[in-house]
């Protein structure tokens, strides 16, 4: 029980950490849009390397906070935050993922799950 409790906490510590640079750099971005002579077509790759980021980044908290399996953390915190993209568009846009979102969000899942290998890797403390 205190297994899953801990698991439950990383994780939703790495969905946090996800959302919380998701709307920092929203921020950022619609303010280099707005006040800019930028396209959101010349950022497409530059949102896209922040999404990576910050999905490593959440799977490195979940494995740093669960400090095992931190496959398993970083998978569940890329399928969380997948499932809730997908809610909010289902729900708010009447529309399914297509084939490149899929693939996108398959990529978020592993990248997040690699984040929790080395979260767990670099924050264990080793003795000998």
């Amino acid at each position: 029980m205190e297994e899953s409790k801990n698991f439950g906490s990383a994780v939703l510590y790495g969905i946090i950490a996800i959302f919380a640079i998701a709307v920092a750099s929203s921020l950022v971005f619609s303010l280099l849009l707005r006040f800019t002579s930028l396209q959101e077509s010349s950022l497409q790759y530059i949102i896209s390397a922040v999404s990576f980021v910050s999905l490593f980044a959440g799977g490195f908290i979940s494995g740093g906070k669960g400090k095992q399996k931190g496959w398993l953390l970083g998978g569940l915190t890329g399928l969380i935050y997948s499932i809730v993209i997908f809610l909010f568009q289902y729900l708010g846009h009447d529309s399914l993922f297509d084939m490149e979102q899929m693939i996108y969000h398959t990529c978020f899942t592993l990248t997040a799950m690699m984040g929790g290998i080395l979260g767990v890797n670099l924050n264990t403390k080793r003795t000998a």
